[in-house]
């Protein structure tokens, strides 16, 4: 599985991208997560629907100096391109 997710609120400058990296490994699973020039963070993960639903929980909560206002989560069930989490 595959979910893309659009993160808003204060999510730049508080460690938002390395916050979902670390969950991401920690979960094994694979993406990337970068800033957008409207101040939101993408993240697209991949991997077991579980560890998927369990990283969008700390997503919802974000690292400690964030402010998540709101998630936009968007489901596709296609084949994993990603090799590992990265941050872009």
């Amino acid at each position: 599985m595959r979910v893309q997710i659009a993160v808003t609120g204060r999510v730049q400058g508080v460690g938002f991208r390395f916050f979902a990296l670390t969950r991401a490994r920690a979960l094994g699973l694979s993406g990337f997560a970068r800033n957008l020039p409207n101040g939101q963070v993408e993240v697209l993960a991949e991997g077991a629907r579980d560890a998927l639903e369990a990283f969008l929980v700390a997503m919802r909560e974000g690292p400690p100096g964030a402010a998540v206002r709101g998630i936009q989560v968007d489901w596709e069930d296609v084949p994993s391109r990603e090799r590992e989490f990265v941050i872009r």
